[in-house]
């Protein structure tokens, strides 16, 4: 049994240093799968066959790469349509319209925005996911029905990202997971071996299952990207346009509650700083006032003294 784990381990540390160099930083599910995934009975009957080793997994990997497969390329268009501010909101709808009617088998709605500005200027971004096989026609029906409500198209751009060799390589990390993990499970289920194998077992199951989870998601999330086309839609007018005589009354007009309250706030913030202020200057004089009246009161009683004194100078001999 122990001449039997040891291989495991070496292929687990294998696939393990492999998938660290292969994992796709992107993923999307395709139309046309690049190879299917090995069926559930050959899972079964590998889990009956000798005990797996590295070589079996490198076999098994050389296979599925010598295979010829169609390429997996996953697509984005990026259009631009020139038309009057107001008219941007309408073109959209009618847009989002026309994707709803395919179907969400067909095209889907990821994001919309739009934004307006000064006289006639505005912008928006229609952002769209479209079947593959259809994306090149659908946009086109874009293209009419821009044009029908007097849109120009300014600009269209078309990049593709070939994920071939991610899909084979995620393929081939999970099959040869699913292979590591049928091994394990015969071994928990024939229960041969001591606890503490039993207990590896487990615990390497655990963690096979999760590697076979996150492989499954990174190659569902790069067939999406092959199967449906991003599709980027930017509407803008000509420029943010001057507007004419009534313009600048209108810029006045709108600017004007900003203005009463940018000087509101000003007198708020001179009456704040003023206030304590004020109080010190007041106590100043009030204090000032004070000492003057103390003083003039103190001159006038040495005044009296003084007259007081000179006029019973004389009636004492």
């Amino acid at each position: 049994m122990r001449n039997f784990l040891i291989p495991l381990a070496v292929l687990s540390l294998s696939l393990g240093g492999c998938s660290a160099s292969h994992e796709p930083g992107t993923a999307e599910m395709s139309a046309q799968e690049a190879a299917p995934a090995a069926p559930a009975k050959d899972s079964a009957d590998a889990a009956q066959a000798e005990p797996l080793t590295v070589d079996d997994a490198a076999k098994a990997t050389q296979a599925g790469e010598q295979a010829p497969r169609a390429p997996q390329i996953a697509y984005t268009y990026t259009y631009g349509f020139r038309i009057a501010g107001e008219a941007i909101a309408p073109l959209q709808r009618r847009h989002t319209d026309l994707c709803e009617r395919k179907g969400p088998h067909v095209c889907r709605i990821i994001a919309m925005s739009n934004s307006g500005g000064e006289g006639d200027y505005g912008s928006g971004t229609l952002e769209l996911d479209v079947a593959a096989d259809k994306a090149r026609a659908f946009t086109g029906e874009l293209e009419r029905v821009a044009k029908d409500a007097d849109g120009k198209p300014v600009s269209a751009a078309i990049a593709g990202e070939d994920l071939s060799k991610q899909i084979v390589d995620t393929q081939a990390r999970l099959r040869a997971r699913i292979l590591l993990r049928d091994r394990l499970m015969e071994i928990l289920q024939t229960r041969k071996g001591s606890v503490a194998e039993l207990v590896e077992a487990e615990r390497g199951v655990a963690q096979v299952n999760e590697e076979i989870d996150q492989a499954q998601s990174w190659l569902a999330e790069m067939r999406g990207r092959v199967d449906f086309s991003r599709v980027t839609v930017n509407y803008s007018s000509a420029a943010p346009g001057a507007g004419g005589f009534m313009s600048p009354i209108r810029s006045a007009l709108g600017s004007l509650g900003a203005i009463l309250g940018a000087v509101i706030a000003g007198l708020i913030v001179v009456l704040t700083a003023l206030i304590p202020i004020a109080a010190l200057l007041v106590a100043i004089l009030w204090a000032v006032r004070r000492i003057r009246r103390f003083r003039a009161a103190s001159a006038s009683a040495i005044t009296v003294g003084e007259m007081t004194d000179a006029q019973a100078g004389p009636d004492n001999p």
